[in-house]
């Protein structure tokens, strides 16, 4: 799997609403930066992951303008713009913002290690 189609898998596994999918292109050591909170092990990004799913009913994620800033055998970094649409409270809601995601190899697949996730203004 490349970079790219890694990239594209954790969207994938966000949109399952199952943080076990998620897990499989998670980095054992990741480290999440969210406007609110900063995660550093896998059951803290598990929880947050878990809380957002209650919180937007039927979420999709999604990523635009992706642009990957630097990448060579064993490390990616990209940025994009991250949409999200669901409901709230029974409302259709959608937002976006602005994403940076860094991919290491480990165990020889691609695997992330960093998110940095901020509301757009």
């Amino acid at each position: 799997m490349t970079y790219q189609k890694a990239l594209e898998a954790y969207i994938n596994a966000t949109n399952t609403h199952d943080f076990n999918e998620v897990k499989k292109i998670l980095h054992p050591e990741a480290v999440y930066w969210f406007t609110d909170k900063t995660c550093t092990s896998l059951e803290d990004i598990g929880n947050y992951f878990q809380h957002a799913w209650q919180i937007i009913k039927e979420e999709v994620y999604s990523a635009t303008n992706v642009h990957w800033l630097a990448a060579d055998e064993n490390v990616a970094t990209c940025i994009y713009t991250y949409r999200y649409e669901g409901y709230h409270n029974g409302k259709f809601v959608s937002g976006s913002g602005r994403a940076t995601n860094v991919f290491t190899v480990y165990d020889g697949e691609w695997k992330l290690i960093h998110e940095h996730l901020s509301r757009s203004i």
